[in-house]
């Protein structure tokens, strides 16, 4: 279960890839490590049609009965829960330059999926949904209205199988894919529910729980 992603790429390159017209974000740093219940960069159709990259909060509210924390990464979409989410106004891009997986024995050593090493940006197949109540963590907690979301995995590939067997997200790698999963019908978006093929994805990073990207990370090994 993928709980730790980055994103490192400037926000020029984010609409670039993603085509959304309007940011909201503000002053968009950095971000070497995000964790469930943090705010992310998402990109999502808005009430008026335009394709907008805003800020939402890391975890889905889990289906009733089910589970008490929030719901990160979403597996089983033919559960009646997840179907009514699918539509294309609930579908987002969750923006990301890698993601990281930890070793399921002992140690657990944290390993950083990218694409390639100069870490181009991605997405994830994301939904998200509005909600009331209180989120955060127990030092910050936020109460009120927020924007939620989580997003797909699927069978891990032989990249990611020997350090994490169980899963791999969803990843959007093109203009194209990002257009289907915003905008398609469910049957043609839900194909894009598939591990991405060995040969485009590879391990960047071992050991560290932040992966700042390619220059900075090349920097420290020079000082080193």
């Amino acid at each position: 279960m993928c709980n730790l992603y980055s994103l490192t790429k400037g926000q020029a390159a984010i609409r670039a890839f993603t085509g959304a017209m309007r940011d909201t974000t503000g002053n968009l740093p950095p971000m070497p490590a995000i964790f469930p219940d943090q705010m992310a960069p998402v990109v999502f159709s808005a009430q008026d049609g335009v394709r907008e990259l805003t800020m939402m909060r890391w975890g889905f509210p889990p289906p009733p009965k089910l589970a008490s924390r929030p719901v990160t990464n979403i597996r089983n979409v033919q559960s009646p829960y997840w179907r009514g989410w699918l539509k294309p106004g609930w579908r987002c891009l969750v923006l990301a330059t890698s993601f990281c997986e930890y070793t399921e024995g002992r140690p657990k050593v944290p390993h950083w999926f990218a694409l390639d090493e100069e870490r181009p940006a991605f997405a994830f197949a994301g939904l998200w949904r509005p909600w009331t109540g209180t989120r955060g963590t127990k030092a910050e907690p936020v109460t009120g209205e927020h924007r939620l979301f989580a997003f797909l995995t699927c069978e891990a590939n032989d990249v990611v199988r020997p350090i994490h067997p169980k899963a791999m997200p969803v990843l959007l790698t093109t203009r194209q894919e990002c257009d289907a999963w915003l905008t398609g019908p469910v049957d043609e978006a839900l194909a894009l529910q598939r591990p991405l093929p060995n040969d485009r994805l590879q391990i960047v990073l071992t050991g560290p729980r932040a992966d700042e990207g390619l220059e900075r990370h090349g920097l420290a090994a020079n000082e080193a």
